[in-house]
């Protein structure tokens, strides 16, 4: 999810257990090759989030194939394909959930990849473009047969966005028919929602705003998966994990081993963050407050005054005020579950 699962959110989310693959933010594959330095940085990842794929996007078979060599170069685990984007900017050039109308040439992109690149290379889609256009059975067939190793459904359509539900009839449908490996996406906000749509026929699970409300609920899946009850969340957990996250956060390209970050090739500082390990600057302590602010619209969904956590944060002017805000909110709160 562009501008919000990045590396450090990832890598906390791993630590609590229960995730087997991290995806990174789409990154665009013109971006990729040309090295421009505002895109390259949403391809990074550190050794602690492994097995890790980097998902890119575009819809020319050359550019693709160009960028697939740039992904396996930094070391990814899976190169994967984003089909499944209904946001206009995407979609319009030809990328994104837009390739779904165009089922041919979608294939031919994979095809394209495949022949450069020895790693894995999956495709992620939604149901299709419309109800008239549910096409995801037929291009789900046409990637496979151009070399795709997964494939992965959102069972909306590029339509309907994130109205509605999923149908996960039809997920179920396209992994009866592949003989490769069909994750399913959608409507998993709750731990038992996770359990339940692994026993539909697919051969995984892939969760994203549901992960964005609550960090814990691949490692409360495993526990069901298990026979534990799942384990319980105190708000002053939720509130270490704000805490954690901003520390990761300040410590960006600051105070970080060399090696400790896979980059893209050409990554320069773009004016986000320090790169030569000095101080802190004013503009990245901006940068955090401001990735705060992004998460806490989905991380307070669903808690008592998230409302008023919200708004708190959203005014915080610099780190220390957005350290107290937290304290205030969960860590002063009872250790009840959150």
């Amino acid at each position: 999810m562009a501008g919000m699962t990045d590396t450090a959110f990832r890598r906390l989310v791993k630590r609590h257990g229960g995730c087997g693959l991290v995806v990174t933010e789409m990154v665009s594959s013109e971006g990729l090759v040309r090295g421009i330095d505002r895109t390259l940085e949403y391809a990074e990842y550190t050794e602690d989030e492994r097995p890790v794929s980097i998902q890119i996007f575009g819809g020319d078979p050359e550019k693709m194939a160009a960028a697939a060599q740039v992904v396996e170069g930094m070391g990814a685990n899976i190169v994967d394909v984003n089909m499944g984007c209904p946001v206009r900017k995407i979609a319009r050039h030809d990328a994104g959930c837009s390739l779904m109308r165009q089922p041919e040439h979608a294939a031919s992109v994979i095809r394209a990849m495949t022949r450069a690149v020895k790693i894995p290379v999956t495709v992620k889609m939604r149901a299709g473009w419309n109800d008239g256009q549910r096409n995801a059975p037929e291009l789900a067939r046409r990637v496979q047969d151009a070399g795709a190793a997964a494939v992965t459904i959102h069972g909306r359509t590029a339509e309907q966005s994130y109205s509605g539900f999923a149908d996960w009839d039809l997920v179920s449908r396209v992994a009866d028919e592949l003989s490769i490996p069909v994750f399913g996406s959608g409507d998993c906000l709750e731990p038992q929602q996770v359990i339940d749509r692994l026993q539909s026929g697919v051969s995984g699970v892939l969760v994203g705003r549901g992960v964005l409300r609550n960090p814990w609920i691949l490692a409360q899946a495993f526990d069901i998966a298990a026979g534990r009850p799942p384990r319980v969340v105190t708000m002053t957990e939720r509130g270490q994990f704000l805490l954690d996250y901003i520390g990761l956060l300040l410590d960006e390209r600051v105070n970080e081993d060399e090696g400790f970050r896979h980059v893209a090739p050409g990554i320069t500082d773009h004016g986000l963050r320090t790169t030569d390990n000095g101080p802190r600057t004013t503009r990245h302590d901006r940068w955090v407050i401001n990735k705060l602010r992004a998460l806490c619209s989905w991380y307070s969904k669903g808690l008592d005054n998230g409302s008023h956590l919200r708004v708190r944060v959203n005014r915080a002017e610099s780190i220390a005020e957005l350290r107290e805000i937290v304290d205030e909110f969960f860590l002063a709160s009872p250790a009840v579950p959150a």
